[in-house]
């Protein structure tokens, strides 16, 4: 009666933790979602304009599914700039028309949706996901351009603002369809993304396009000229031909859109194999309670597993060998995919030797690496769920050969070509970060649960090691660090460390593609193989894996 009494009380601290995170993650979301405030709002609607979060809800399909792509991008960045709200761009992964499209809306009331550095990597972050899922794209231009005072950080470099046409040139040639809508000002070398695609659309009175506005037309060759005889819409319709459509007002353009995306083609499905979905047999809400509260503790990983596949079915590979990996094939929404989890629980193998959950070891990466092979062959997705806090590490790890197997699941995850999908549940440090599809190796969509932290190690580890090389540093100069003041640096280190490894900096700054409540994880990664599934899976090819 004891132990269940504390089962049912660590479940209910589980649960209690795990629901305020939530409700944490929504509120902050909701305060990002006004963008540049109340007031900014009431000016755009002034002019008739809807906000870019309002252009995004009326052109989706009602009562459709959408994915905000990078929703946290920017958060605690550029506040010395007044902040950048969702990285002053509104994005994501919706249905219009009954199509999978992506759409790119500019956030107008952020500085009058100017381009700040991650303004720049959210929008390649979005174009590529139209490209690797051969999507159409949708962009809702508002924008008054690069941001001038950090030119020097968004204008020239490889990932900065011209790589953007330089895609659009890209997609064409793969034949991804691009629709832009010039819904408000279209300035220098913004202009070029809604000409360089396919189809473009102006709304007359607000919207404008040129390479040169009138007071730079001025400065540079002493024309005195308005905005609209300059770039308006009935300039750029009927005198220049810049667009194609000139259309009335927002509600008109967005109509328009959906009757262009209703009469495109497809391309050849890549395949995928999808049943009539079933919901798990377990309770997906028990997640909340299942999940510990405190990152360091063991728990069943299948538990959480068998609520999120459907019916609660799955079918594991070595089920008995390298134990601290889970790898197993199950359906999730219908899609039959390749899951390879962290297991957190301690276990014990035939030989009596004890293994730390969450930890890879050289027989646990081997399998991984032989799973994903696997997978690949019969061309199934894979879903990476991350709770893992690295690579074993010591003498008998090192003399087993634990960077030779490590080496082999980082190549296996590197050369997979089949759509790949990260869910960081929980910790996600080191190179286990790596070996587990971390955003450095292409996942589809990579997204992080509240509870998710991501780092080259926990805060602890780390604060101890920064401390011991900076003690160390003293005593080599004959110098001892008095206890107070080491502690009141680990403590420092620790609260700074921290910091950095919460899913809110990592979303902030596009590591993650979203933060998602757990009971979104079946929808997003069903979203995610749809849309894959209009991509190319290209032959595998092993490489290194097998020597």
């Amino acid at each position: 009666m004891e132990t269940m009494t504390k089962i049912d009380l660590d479940f209910n601290q589980n649960e209690d933790t795990n629901k305020l995170q939530v409700s944490k993650m929504r509120h902050l979301m909701m305060e990002i979602a006004k963008g540049g405030g109340q007031k900014r709002i009431d000016k755009l609607h002034k002019k008739g304009k809807m906000t870019a979060r309002e252009r995004i809800h009326y052109l989706v399909d009602s009562g459709s599914s959408f994915i905000e792509i990078g929703g946290f991008a920017g958060l605690g960045m550029y506040e010395e700039h007044g902040g950048c709200p969702s990285g002053g761009v509104v994005g994501g992964i919706g249905y219009v028309s009954g199509r999978q499209c992506v759409i790119v809306a500019n956030d107008a009331t952020v500085k009058a949706g100017a381009w700040f550095p991650i303004t720049g990597k959210k929008n390649l972050r979005l174009q590529e996901i139209a490209m690797e899922n051969r999507l159409p794209i949708i962009y809702l231009v508002d924008s008054a351009g690069v941001y001038l005072p950090m030119q020097d950080e968004i204008f020239a470099d490889k990932e900065h603002f011209g790589r953007i046409f330089r895609n659009n040139a890209q997609m064409s040639a793969m034949g991804i369809p691009q629709i832009a809508a010039i819904m408000g000002s279209c300035v220098a070398g913004g202009a070029y993304l809604p000409i360089m695609s396919d189809e473009s659309l102006i709304v007359d009175g607000t919207g404008s396009i040129f390479l040169a506005g009138p007071y730079l037309v001025k400065a540079a060759i002493g024309e005195d000229v308005d905005k609209e005889t300059l770039g308006g819409a009935s300039t750029q319709s009927e005198i220049s031909g810049v667009t194609d459509y000139k259309v009335p007002n927002d509600k008109v353009c967005l109509d328009t859109i959906k009757k262009l995306v209703d009469k495109q083609g497809t391309f050849p499905k890549a395949g995928f194999d999808r049943k009539h979905p079933k919901s798990p047999k377990k309770d997906p809400k028990e997640l909340y309670g299942i999940l510990p509260a405190d990152r360091a503790k063991p728990y069943n990983t299948m538990e959480v597993l068998e609520r999120l596949v459907d019916n609660s079915e799955l079918v594991q590979y070595k089920e008995g060998y390298g134990q601290t990996i889970i790898c197993a094939y199950a359906r999730i929404d219908g899609w039959s995919v390749g899951i390879v989890a962290n297991n957190r629980q301690v276990v014990r193998t035939k030989t009596g030797e004890m293994q730390f959950g969450g930890v890879i070891y050289s027989d646990s990466a081997d399998k991984a690496a032989r799973f994903i092979m696997n997978c690949n062959q019969k061309r199934i997705p894979l879903v990476f769920l991350h709770d893992v806090t690295g690579f074993m590490v010591g003498t008998r790890s090192e003399h087993g050969g634990i960077i030779k197997d490590g080496a082999k699941m980082v190549s296996a995850v590197s050369n997979s070509t089949v759509p790949k999908f990260s869910v960081v549940m929980g910790n996600s440090y080191g190179a286990g970060n790596y070996a587990m599809c971390g955003k450095a190796y292409d996942p589809r969509l990579i997204v992080a649960w509240p509870s998710a932290k991501i780092a080259v190690m926990g805060g602890a580890q780390a604060a101890k090691v920064l401390l011991q090389i900076q003690s160390s540093a003293k005593k080599a100069q004959g110098e001892e660090m008095p206890p107070e003041e080491e502690q009141a640096l680990l403590k420092k280190i620790t609260d700074r460390y921290n910091e950095q490894t919460t899913p809110y900096y990592a979303a902030s700054r596009l590591w993650v593609d979203a933060i998602i409540d757990p009971l979104e994880t079946r929808k997003t990664i069903s979203m995610g193989i749809e849309a894959a599934n209009h991509g190319e899976v290209k032959k595998f090819n092993p490489g290194i894996i097998q020597t």
